[in-house]
């Protein structure tokens, strides 16, 4: 319940602590305190924020909400303000407050503060300084955990990506262990059977000359029929298990035909050997294939993270290559991409000049209206369209979505810092504000046209 604040209590404040003594009983007379057991929630999401508070006794903890949890923000202790200030636009509460032990505060209503400017200007020209001190430090913290987000989204898209190949080499290099674990006694029952310098030539000829990455397509059954007839006519050899080396054989197109000829050269004691080595030679090229496959896959992921950072360059204005930028941008988000079944159109113009910039700071650009247009999209039928172009002198950059499009009365406020549609903890509000300060900053524009099924960001950058 409330009760009338006694002046004293009100300078433990640091703000109210000099304040004449009319001042503070126009505070005492036209404020209340509130007293709250410990663990109290004094800010949930969502609710009113219509009151100044001044911590009198106790503490409150302050959580902003990622991804549904909590996470510690900042505390406000005795003599500290928080909640509302004069001329502040903040309406609700975005996060917890909840308090530390036995907490006392000091309330004073949102309708009092045009009043308390005609008591007190000194004091509302404090309150206004701590209300910008505030909000610059949020902006900052904000940014700051916008820019971990934005990398945690990108370290997780990106070790899923070199996922895949690392998993391949594992995989292929474990083959090759076995492969080349049973080349010793293949090569053994070949020098006590085969004793004809000729056919092992022949043999070794073949398997250099097999085009192994050239097979003719054809459909499953002429396939299932195909490795039949070879397991039968490898069992015919001698080879106690031609299911095993079927595949191998049938994939560099050697199949019974081809294979008859080279097993007229050998004597039948011979045969098994001869074809496991071959087969196993075909195995072992496949598996080295798929390694350098991979190897490249994780160079280019390494060349496309250097590229979109820049990380061996400095951070000094110079020409830019856009289109590169978001070519790399694309590739360091394929997995959110590819993970939506989003389907993107690059429509890149093939004379744009270069502009004068900092790559990584475009390339945050190009990733924060790539991120929100991924977010738009449905799981299904989405599509990106990315097209550049030059046009009076400016280089212009739209990433396109057919999306829901933005609300109406959302768009004339898309650019404000901390306003956001996504839910608590999505997203913090300053994606697009940052964006439109680096566009700004290099002597651009970034504007949005949205309807229904089009929504439309153009970057403008001097040339």
């Amino acid at each position: 319940m409330s009760v009338a604040s006694p002046t004293t209590d009100l300078t433990v404040v640091t703000a109210f602590a000099d304040l004449p003594a009319d001042v503070l009983d126009w505070l005492h007379a036209h404020g209340e305190i509130q007293e709250y057991p410990g663990g109290t929630e004094t800010m949930t999401p969502g609710e009113p924020i219509d009151y100044m508070l001044a911590v009198l006794h106790g503490g409150v903890q302050y959580f902003s909400v990622q991804n549904g949890q909590r996470e510690p923000k900042f505390r406000a202790t005795v003599g500290q303000i928080t909640g509302l200030l004069p001329y502040s636009r903040l309406q609700a509460g975005k996060g917890y407050g909840v308090t530390l032990g036995d907490t006392t505060i000091y309330r004073l209503h949102r309708d009092q503060f045009a009043a308390l400017e005609s008591v007190s200007p000194e004091l509302v020209q404090r309150l206004v300084g701590m209300m910008s001190d505030r909000a610059r430090d949020e902006a900052r913290s904000q940014e700051r955990d916008d820019k971990l987000r934005a990398l945690g989204k990108l370290s997780a898209g990106l070790a899923h990506e070199l996922n895949n190949p690392a998993a391949a080499i594992a995989r292929a290099v474990a083959n090759l262990s076995e492969q080349t674990a049973a080349t010793p006694t293949l090569l053994r029952a070949l020098g006590e059977h085969c004793l004809d310098p000729a056919a092992l030539i022949q043999l070794t000829a073949l398997a250099t000359a097999t085009p192994i990455d050239n097979a003719i397509p054809m459909s499953a059954l002429d396939c299932a029929d195909r490795e039949d007839e070879l397991v039968d006519w490898l069992e015919e050899q001698g080879v106690p298990d031609g299911y095993a080396l079927a595949a191998s054989l049938l994939e560099a197109e050697l199949a019974v035909p081809e294979l008859t000829a080279m097993a007229e050269q050998l004597p039948q004691a011979a045969r098994p050997a001869a074809f496991a080595w071959l087969a196993g030679h075909l195995t072992t090229q496949r598996l080295l294939r798929d390694i350098q496959e991979a190897g490249s896959r994780i160079t280019q992921l390494v060349t496309d993270v250097k590229t979109y950072s820049h990380m061996d360059r400095g951070t000094d204005y110079a020409p830019v290559d856009v289109t590169a930028g978001l070519r790399s941008t694309l590739n360091i988000l394929s997995y959110p991409l590819r993970h939506k079944n989003i389907t993107v159109v690059r429509e890149f113009a093939s004379d744009l000049p270069r502009v004068h910039g900092q790559a990584s700071s475009l390339n945050q650009v190009w990733t924060n209206l790539l991120d929100n247009a991924i977010d738009a999209l449905p799981d299904k039928g989405g599509e990106i369209t990315l097209r550049t172009r030059l046009e009076n002198g400016f280089v212009q950059v739209c990433v396109i979505d057919n999306g829901p499009g933005i609300p109406a009365d959302v768009l004339p406020r898309i650019f404000e810092p901390f306003f956001s549609t996504k839910q608590a903890g999505a997203g913090s509000g300053l994606g697009l504000d940052i964006a439109q300060r680096i566009i700004a900053n290099h002597n651009g524009k970034l504007e949005v046209t949205s309807t229904p099924g089009h929504t439309e960001f153009c970057a403008w950058l001097p040339v």
